[in-house]
C-alpha cells in the first residue's frame, strides 16, 4: 500500500486563510507567475480540488490576495493617522506608514495596483481603493477645510501627494535607495511638497 504524504495541518475552517498565506509567501519568494491552485493545495496539504471551494480559478485567487493587501494597507494607514495633527506631521506619519508597507510588501503592492485595472475586479477593488487612496483624499479635503493648503481640485492634489510618496517607495523597492535613507527623507519630502523649493 502506497504511503500517503503527510498533510500540513491547518485549523478546520481556515483553509481559505491558509491558501492566501501560502499564496502570499509564493508571491514574495517566486513571483506571481509561480502561483497555481494545484501547487498551493500541495503546499497546504489538501487535495488539488479543495481550493476550488474558495477560489474558482487563479484570477479569483489574485483578486482575493489584492483585496487582503488593500485591507492590510488600510489598517496600517488608519493606525498611523492622527486627524488632530497639523497637515505636515500628519502627512509625514502617513507617508512613513505607506513606505514601510511598500518596502515589506513590494510584490503584493504591485499586484494590488495591477488588479485594480482588471475589468472583472473593478467592483471588488473599489472599496479597498477607497479605504487607501480615498483615505488620503479625505486628508487633503480636511486640510483644505482648515485652510492649510490651496483650494484646488482635491483629486488632483491627492494624486500629486500620492505620486511623491509612492515614488519614494518605488525607488526603495527598485534598490535605487535603501529603506533607512528613504524613511529619513520623508519629513524633507513632505516639507518641500507643501512649501516648495523656492528660497524664502
Amino acid at each position: 500500500m502506497a504511503h500517503m504524504p503527510e498533510s500540513r495541518p491547518y485549523h478546520h475552517g481556515d483553509l481559505r486563510a491558509a491558501l492566501l498565506e501560502s499564496a502570499e509567501r509564493t508571491l514574495r519568494e517566486k513571483g506571481v507567475g509561480s502561483l497555481s491552485l494545484r501547487e498551493l493545495a500541495r503546499d497546504v496539504g489538501v487535495s488539488h480540488a479543495a481550493p476550488g471551494r474558495h477560489f474558482r480559478d487563479k484570477q479569483a485567487l489574485l483578486n482575493a490576495l489584492a483585496l487582503a493587501g488593500y485591507d492590510r494597507l488600510a489598517r496600517t494607514l488608519d493606525g498611523a493617522d492622527d486627524p488632530a495633527l497639523p497637515l505636515e506631521p500628519r502627512l509625514s506619519a502617513l507617508a512613513r506608514a505607506y513606505l514601510g508597507f511598500a518596502t515589506d510588501n513590494a510584490e503584493l503592492l504591485e499586484l494590488m495596483y495591477a488588479r485594480k485595472h482588471e475589468p472583472e475586479a473593478t467592483e471588488q477593488m473599489a472599496a479597498g481603493i477607497d479605504r487607501t487612496v480615498g483615505g488620503l483624499a479625505r486628508v487633503i479635503a480636511d486640510a483644505q477645510q482648515r485652510g492649510e493648503i490651496v483650494e484646488r481640485d482635491p483629486e488632483r492634489l491627492t494624486f500629486i501627494v500620492g505620486a511623491t510618496v509612492h515614488g519614494l517607495a518605488s525607488f526603495t523597492a527598485n534598490s535605487m535607495i535603501d529603506a533607512p535613507t528613504a524613511l529619513d527623507m520623508i519629513d524633507e519630502a513632505v516639507h518641500h511638497l507643501l512649501h516648495g523649493l523656492t528660497p524664502r
